[in-house]
């Protein structure tokens, strides 16, 4: 079901994957270590939840997408349905709600390689909407395949 802004209304299990990234990163969230959570969820309808390693050399942090992502490739998982991050405020914010965040631009190019088709839940006028990984990397950069001479 559309929500008339170009994304669909969370379904049931869209609702459930938020608040297990919600879950992962109230558990673990620790100050200058883990601030986003996510969850994502395969085809075959398992779930799996990261968070976010934060470095003090910002190259080598890793975002808690790529880790759910990574979690689901090593158990053999490459069906990947849909995908959402949270972030957990800072201990100095005032307002504790842990909120849907976007992807980075860094993990829209991950998951349109790794996860194309699948819908990423990002934050809307009036609620959580989930829409196509390849929406929120339009012109997305690629290299056409090459032909094995042997075909």
């Amino acid at each position: 079901m559309s929500d008339g802004n170009g994304g669909d209304v969370p379904s049931k299990a869209d609702l459930e994957l938020i608040e297990a990234a919600r879950a992962a990163i109230a558990r673990l969230y620790a100050e200058n270590r883990h601030h986003i959570g996510s969850a994502l969820r395969t085809r075959s309808g398992r779930v799996y939840t990261a968070v976010h390693l934060d470095t003090y050399v910002g190259r080598a942090s890793v975002c808690a997408e790529a880790v759910a992502l990574g979690r689901a490739i090593a158990e053999g998982e490459s069906d990947i349905e849909a995908i959402v991050s949270v972030r957990h405020p800072r201990p100095a914010e005032a307002d504790r709600t842990i909120r849907i965040v976007s992807p980075c631009g860094i993990c829209r190019e991950m998951l349109s390689d790794f996860a194309p088709g699948s819908k990423v839940i990002v934050p809307g006028e009036d609620g959580p909407v989930g829409v196509p990984v390849d929406a929120l990397l339009p012109r997305k950069y690629s290299v056409p395949k090459r032909r094995n001479p042997r075909n």
